[in-house]
Parts: C-alpha cells; structure tokens; sequence
C-alpha cells in the first residue's frame, strides 16, 4: 500500500469515526434530553443507525417534540381565554347544559373535553351531514354568495384548479363588494400553488396568508407540524368542518382517486361559535399585523333557536397541552357496549388506541374499521394494513372501500356518540398536526352518521383473517417496513 491509499484509508476511518461519535451525540440528545415515548425514540435511533447524518436532518425536520418550546404560543391567547371565560360563565345558570337523560351518561366525556381544551357542550345547534364533495361545495359556494358581512376558511389543500379557482375568484368577488375575506392555507399542503394564486383576493381587498411556509428558503424545523384543519365561518352563523380540501379530486374528478368518500358537516347554532375561536387563534398565531377583535358582536352574533343537537368542538396540535381529540377517541372508545364504527383513511394508532380497540373487540364489542383500498401515501397505507392484522387476530373487522378513494374521518360509538372532523385515527393527527373536531351526542344525528358507515359497506370488500394470511412476501415486507417507521409518519 503507498502513501497515497494509507492516507486514504486513514481518512475513511477518521471519517467513519466522526460520523459514529455524531450519531452517539445524536442518540444522545434523543434518549436523555427529549424523554419522549419510547416507541418513538427507537424508530428514531434506527434512523439514525441505517442513515448516519442524513437521519438528523431528518429529525430536526421532522422530529422535534417543540410542544414544550413556546413556538406555537398564540397571539392574542389572553383575548381568547376571556370570550371562552365568558361563554362559561353561562354554566353557571344553566344555559347552556342541562344534561338530559340521553346524554347524562356521557358527562365523563363531556367534562373531558372542557377540562383538555376549555370546550363547553353547546346544545342549541342543527347538524347537516355532508357525505359527497358536490353537495359539500355547492352548499359552500351558497352560503359565500349569501354572507353579509364576513367570510373566514381554513383549509390544509387548495389546488390550482377548476373548483380552486371557482372558489378563488368567488372569494375575490365577495371581497370587492365589501365583504370581509380571509383566508388562511397550509403552507406545505398548498405548495404547489403559484406565488401569484391568491393575488386576486388582496387586491380585492381581502386577506389570504400562509401557516408555516414549509421552506425558509430550504430549511424550517416547524415543517412537520401543519395546519390539518379545513372549516369555513360565515357571519359567524354557518360553519363547515370535516375532510374536504378544496380541488376536484374532491369532487370525483381525478380517475387516480375515483369517486371522493368524505364527510363533512355544515353546523348552525352555538358550535359555530367555537370554530370561530378556533379560526381567530390560529389567523393570530399566523398573522402578526391583523388581530381580529374577538368580542366584537359581529363576529358572535346573537344565535337563533336552531335545533337542539348536542355538540362540543375540540382541537389539539403543538399548541395544546393535550391531546385532546386523541383523548376522546379513547374515552369513546372504552364507553363502548354495543358497537364502535371507524372510518379512516389512515389507520396507525398509538398503543393505547390500538390496545382499547383490542379490548373492546375481545369483550364483544362489535369494531367495524373501515380504511380505502388504495393508498395515496403507500407507507401509511401498509402500515395501516399491519395494524388491521393484529385487530382480525382480536375479532374486529375491517373492510376496504372499493368505489373510489375513503378520506372521511368519523367515529361513531352504540348509536349515541360521534366524532367528525380533521383528524385521523393516526399518531400524526394525535400528536403532530393542528386538528379540529366535533364531537356529537345525539341519537338522531349519530344513527344518521351510522347509516351511511352501513351503506358504505355495500362498496367494501372485508378482510378477513384467511385472506389476510394469504397475502404475499412482499406485501408483509412493506408492512414490517412501514409499521417500524410508523411512529414517526
């Protein structure tokens, strides 16, 4: 060996050796300064192992626990804390519960949920069900012809595309007739928007601004946590909440996905209310120049009598100190005594989901899951599918949506309880993502919500244990690749 190649060899080893001591400093930091779940901490630690370097770009991309950093702090939080005050100060005289025989066994739920995000149960309010993308937009694009004097939406996806730009020019128009638009996107989920897409809103005199630009200009240790809500406010007397984006896929339109299956629900009533704070916190956080005045009466209208549907809007993400929609599948969950029914696109719970759900179907509660048959994030997808396995082994069953593409998000537990909103039956929506939904008590709505759980069956093909043994070598390796990493999707 000459000079040349020792010289050579000593510099691989050297470098070798740095790249060992680093991933050691790395482990390191994981392991005794993070202290976070263990589950999670391993998935990291192989990262680290199998792609030295690179692994910890990807952790302080994607990684960082930053809930106890004070980056998710919301502007005008004291203001918010006040109205939410205030709305409970009516508990005091009975206003706004009175627990009826239907929900008085749900009280531990109920004060779960005031007591992890400060949510009141509001029972004045009227529930549409929105199962199909063109009933969902063309009830929207309605109620934006008709505001009379604000128009506020939140949305993760808006696509550069015909309903996009329907949209677009809509709010654009409204907001030259003096109507007051703003509109906050997701940073990464709208990426692929031109720079210019939403120049026609502010130059109509309204407002439109980006959660977290994912790259500043190339780096941004927040890009892994996104604003995963879609609701829309108008006059603070309609609201919308659910799984739909705005974009034609959602309407069926893009033969990858097929038909969209989503659900959605257009509320009226008190819940409107919630949602507004919810949207005023989050364009505060976003927005620095324009605070919204949260006590103002247009934006709280007084509200009609409109129905008499128990609702309780709850969100979670970095900024909360729970994890509250996490929380209350779980409560749901092991309230159950007949039937728990969860539709869900992406399917990787954390061990205490997955263990409840395990329970329940062992105790003879009847657990219906129902996932797509297609992946659009195929890690997700196989990981979702490793997760069902171990449920067929527990007595659930689980079913794949064969007419399209499955995106609704819905929880529905003995005809009595119901969850729709923004968040999946994932770790990323417990415990990464800015999530939002509503939680319903109320026989008539949630039998609804089963009933087309029920007839979506009809378009699904049941996975049953012997067909899920049969599957190939390759599909299990997928699987065992994709549950491993599944903390960390």
């Amino acid at each position: 060996m000459n000079t040349s190649q020792l010289n050579v060899s000593i510099s691989n080893v050297n470098i070798s050796l740095l790249l060992f001591i680093i991933n050691i400093c790395f482990a390191f930091v994981l392991v005794f300064l993070e202290r976070r779940n263990p589950t999670v901490t391993w998935a990291w630690l192989l990262v680290f192992m199998f792609v030295p370097v690179i692994g910890f770009l990807l952790y302080l991309l994607m990684g960082q626990d930053l809930r106890k950093k004070k980056l998710f702090k919301a502007k005008g939080e004291d203001d918010i804390k006040k109205l939410a005050e205030r709305h409970a100060e009516k508990l005091k005289d009975g206003r706004v519960i009175t627990l009826s025989p239907i929900i008085l066994d749900d009280k531990d739920i109920i004060n779960l949920h005031f007591e992890n995000s400060r949510s009141l149960l509001t029972q004045n309010n009227h529930v549409t069900i929105l199962a199909d993308g063109q009933q969902k937009f063309d009830m929207l694009i309605d109620c934006i012809k008709n505001a009379q004097h604000h128009i506020h939406m939140e949305y993760y996806i808006i696509r550069n595309d015909v309903l996009g730009n329907q949209i677009r020019d809509l709010l654009a128009q409204r907001a030259r007739e003096g109507i007051e638009v703003r509109l906050l996107y997701d940073g990464l989920g709208c990426r692929k928007l031109p720079r210019h897409f939403f120049r026609p809103i502010t130059q109509a005199g309204g407002y439109a601004y980006e959660f977290y630009p994912p790259f500043f200009p190339y780096i941004n240790i927040r890009v892994n946590y996104r604003n995963h809500r879609k609701i829309a406010i108008i006059d603070g007397e309609t609201a919308f909440i659910g799984g739909f984006n705005i974009g034609d896929e959602y309407l069926g339109k893009i033969p990858k996905f097929g038909y969209w299956r989503d659900t959605h629900l257009m509320l009226s009533g008190d819940s409107v209310d919630y949602l507004q704070l919810r949207f005023m916190m989050d364009w505060q956080f976003a927005v620095s120049n324009q605070h919204i005045p949260p006590f103002a009466e247009e934006y709280f209208p007084p509200k009609k009598r409109v129905g008499n549907t128990n609702i309780q809007i709850v969100s979670s993400g970095p900024d909360s100190q729970w994890e509250s929609i996490r929380q209350g599948f779980f409560k749901m969950i092991t309230k159950a005594q007949k039937n728990i029914y969860i539709q869900t696109p992406y399917f990787v719970p954390d061990d205490s989901i997955a263990e409840a759900l395990k329970i329940a179907a062992l105790g003879g509660i009847d657990v219906k899951i129902m996932i797509p048959c297609k992946p659009d994030h195929p890690f997700v997808y196989w990981a979702s599918t490793s997760y069902i396995g171990e449920l067929l082994e527990a007595g659930a069953k689980a079913y794949t949506y064969m007419n399209g593409f499955l995106h609704s998000k819905a929880v529905m537990v003995d005809g009595r309880i119901a969850s729709v909103g923004t968040a999946n039956m994932d770790i990323r929506s417990f415990k990464v993502n800015f999530e939002v939904n509503a939680f319903i008590y109320d026989p008539n709505a949630v039998n609804d919500l089963e009933q087309i759980f029920i007839n979506d069956l009809s378009y699904c093909r049941e996975i049953t244990k012997e067909t899920y043994k049969d599957r190939s070598l390759v599909i299990k390796f997928k699987e065992s690749v994709s549950r491993l990493v599944s903390p960390l999707l």
